[in-house]
């Protein structure tokens, strides 16, 4: 009996670490983000499936603050290779490991076994933080999951997360969000429904477009570090840029575009063509999905100084160098240091994903390397070529998705 308890998932001391994150959490979640948690009064004493659309670092305490009793979050592999920190986090909360951009079975396993513990799991089915303020692709893969978890589905909607905390941003602005359940799917109803009606309404309900001018987000830095989002000028084509306080500008045309409060774009004297984010990062998708990139394989379109490690899943990162230098060309990325040169083919490249802000991870033969630039560093063009690479090549040219 002691074997079997000491096996579950489910501990009695995720139940207190939950009570005593509420307790601390709460009113700093209500200061610093201005946010709104409605309870979900309804909950009684079942476990739900809870699907949200994901806007900041900080939803999975915003869903905790809702529910009564610990929930249990599906987390990228990243947070479970940081040795003793995440000894810690698995031993006080136990997140569900997940490998992005991949069918991670044990993954289903984990969640099947937390569900018949009578566990409450939290899924944001995503898998990515929206970069533009609209809730970026969702794979329909999450109805067969729901449908053999056989719990009650909660659909969790968050608004204002994009205009208070941005992906790309370091800060956080003063402005309003709020948090709430919009929908509540019980085993019944959706044993009636096919696989598209039940994804229509989980897309329909988790869906959230904060390009509108809705509200005031300041800060005196509401623009720094928009270039870990954008990458491609309307003027120039694929470019670079630097942010500074409320501007950003194009390295090369010396464009300078302000974003004010409202997250309006603003040219400074000049016409700017984008309203909000949404729509300059809308117009970069579009100009990748008509970019040739198999014809770009001699020089690199970028070239940039970053760190590099091994990531050894559920253990530790590997440092291989704190100073080397990565290019990326049309079919691969390069990264050299010291005599090493190691090249990353999109062929054999399983997947090229973004994690955080700004990380990058490369998985190929088997191995996970992470990819770790400066400040400004985008990782999005890493993914978005990669993945237009692999389009092209597989003859699926019209294919829009660009990974997230």
């Amino acid at each position: 009996m002691k074997d079997k308890k000491s096996n579950k998932w489910i501990k009695f001391r995720h139940g207190v670490v939950r009570n005593i994150a509420y307790a601390l959490l709460y009113p700093y979640s209500r200061i610093k983000y201005g946010i709104t948690v409605q309870k979900f009064k309804e909950q009684e004493k079942r476990p739900y499936l809870i699907l949200l659309n994901h806007q900041t670092a900080f939803d999975q305490f915003f869903v905790g603050m809702a529910f009564k009793g610990p929930v249990y979050y599906l987390a990228s592999e990243d947070i479970f290779s940081n040795g003793l920190v995440s000894s810690l986090i698995k031993y006080l909360v136990a997140p569900i490991p997940i490998k992005k951009q991949t069918t991670d079975l044990k993954a289903i396993m984990t969640c099947l076994r937390v569900a018949k513990e009578g566990g409450t799991i939290a899924i944001a089915p995503e898998g990515n933080r929206t970069y533009s303020g609209k809730t970026e692709y969702m794979s329909p893969s999450i109805v067969p999951l729901a449908r053999k978890l056989n719990m009650p589905i909660a659909l969790y909607r968050i608004e204002g997360g994009y205009g208070v905390h941005p992906r790309w941003s370091d800060v956080v602005r003063k402005g309003k969000m709020k948090s709430y359940i919009s929908r509540v799917i019980y085993p019944k109803e959706f044993s009636s429904l096919s696989d598209e009606e039940l994804f229509a309404i989980i897309s329909k309900e988790l869906y959230v477009n904060e390009a509108v001018a809705d509200g005031e987000f300041r800060h005196k830095k509401c623009a720094e570090y928009l270039e870990r989002a954008l990458y491609v000028c309307p003027y120039c084509g694929l470019s670079e840029f630097e942010s500074n306080k409320n501007i950003i500008e194009c390295k090369k045309c010396q464009r300078r575009v302000r974003y004010l409060p409202t997250k309006e774009l603003f040219g400074e004297g000049f016409e700017f063509p984008f309203k909000f984010v949404l729509d300059w990062y809308e117009y970069q998708s579009d100009f990748i999905n008509e970019f040739d990139a198999t014809g770009y394989i001699q020089e690199p379109l970028y070239k940039e100084e970053v760190a590099l490690s091994e990531v050894i899943p559920n253990e530790k990162k590997i440092s291989l160098c704190k100073n080397a230098q990565i290019e990326l060309y049309g079919n691969r990325i390069s990264v050299s240091f010291g005599d090493e040169n190691m090249i990353f083919t999109f062929d054999s490249a399983s997947a090229v994903t973004v994690l955080g802000k700004n990380k990058l991870n490369i998985y190929h033969d088997g191995k996970i390397y992470q990819i770790k630039g400066g400040k400004r560093f985008n990782a999005l063009k890493y993914v978005h070529l990669y993945n237009r690479y692999k389009n092209i090549i597989k003859g699926d040219k019209n294919v829009k998705f660009l990974g997230l």
